[in-house]
């Protein structure tokens, strides 16, 4: 397993997913979203795992702008510029992504692996 653990440093979720895998002895890396945020390959590739409309942090400020973009692509355009409206954590093992916590299918990934 190749885990990145995409996170804030103020979200609950963020935590609860690095003390699951720290607990299962499971190494990762961890990126600060909003410091480093993700690449356009990195976007597209979350974005392909999960869907666009998972990827968007209802609760962040500024995300009720989103919804109001026609375009998909200015929507990742717009995440792009502010990584701070993507909801966290973002758990990447390759191409395989999820948004939130999951431990149901972090523990899939791990017995496949």
């Amino acid at each position: 397993m190749n885990i990145q653990i995409f996170g804030k440093n103020k979200c609950f979720d963020t935590k609860k997913a690095e003390r699951w895998f720290k607990e299962r002895k499971i190494k990762f890396q961890l990126i600060d979203l909003p410091r480093f945020g993700l690449s356009p390959r990195e976007l597209d590739s979350v974005r392909a795992a999960v869907g666009l409309e998972a990827l968007i942090d209802e609760k962040a400020p500024g995300s009720e702008l989103l919804r109001y973009l026609a375009y998909d692509s200015d929507k990742l355009q717009k995440l792009l510029e502010q990584p701070e409206l993507i909801r966290t954590p973002i758990v990447r093992d390759g191409k395989k992504a999820t948004v939130g916590y999951c431990p149901d299918v972090w523990q899939r990934w791990a017995n496949e692996g």
